[in-house]
């Protein structure tokens, strides 16, 4: 497994991505790449976690940077505070979120037209904003993330493939958003799936989320099922011929 941290700057703020791939794959060749965005945690061990494991898979994996370097959230009320203003100005995710693509399209060992971004929770959101402002990704997978539309983005097509994977009990992203999306990606022309998880809470893939009271509840079942769901997409999305192999 090779394993590195790539410096890169948006807006004055220095970011560091975490690079995940396996190294002994043959003769270095542009392979297809995931980009994952983080939690409103920050770039913490969850996604670079996440990272080895799809690293182990044959991608090139890339643990994205929204916050700056070493800023991590210690908790509930910073990573509130950290992940607000860009709730607040979604435009600004979205310039970062680009940076973050532009970044790791630009790395060697990556075949820039295979790119396909997942997120956790606010890095949900991150994603499917990347397919609503049209950035050159071909699919985006939103992992218990929030949904509600940016402000800036009505009218534009999505082209990127899009998967949502989504908790029915998420107070995060009740039932009304889950209805919304569906029609706002329909309108945008996207060739969009959701798969919906009963008696399921925000957070459903981690496995200390553990807070009934605030809906943040892992599910093993869910982020077994959720993970298959990823890998089934990962091979239609990057198939080179019919049968789904790249």
């Amino acid at each position: 497994m090779i394993e590195k941290y790539v410096d890169y700057e948006h807006d004055g703020v220095v970011l560091e991505g975490y690079l995940a791939f396996d190294g002994e794959r043959g003769a270095p060749r542009p392979r297809p790449a995931v980009l994952i965005a983080h939690t409103w945690e920050g770039r913490g061990e969850f996604v670079c976690d996440k990272a080895r494991v799809l690293a182990g898979q044959g991608y090139i994996a890339f643990a994205l940077d929204l916050y700056g370097k070493g800023v991590i959230g210690s908790g509930p009320e910073e990573n509130g505070k950290l992940m607000q203003p860009f709730l607040d100005d979604r435009a600004l995710l979205q310039k970062r979120m680009l940076k973050a693509l532009e970044t790791v399209s630009k790395l060697d060992e990556v075949d820039d037209k295979r790119i396909v971004a997942i997120g956790y929770c606010f890095g949900g959101l991150a994603v499917l904003d990347l397919a609503r402002i049209g950035a050159d990704v071909q699919g985006v997978v939103s992992f218990h993330g929030l949904l509600g539309k940016p402000g800036n983005t009505d009218g534009k097509p999505i082209t990127a493939k899009t998967l949502i994977l989504h908790g029915h009990d998420d107070p995060m992203a009740p039932v009304e958003d889950v209805v919304a999306i569906e029609n706002e990606l329909t309108a945008a022309g996207a060739d969009w799936q959701i798969y919906v998880y009963g008696n399921t809470m925000h957070s459903f893939t981690n496995p200390n989320a553990n807070d009934p009271d605030m809906g943040t509840v892992y599910s093993d079942l869910a982020d077994h099922r959720s993970w298959n769901s990823l890998m089934n997409f990962l091979r239609e999305v990057f198939a080179s011929n019919p049968s789904g192999r790249w």
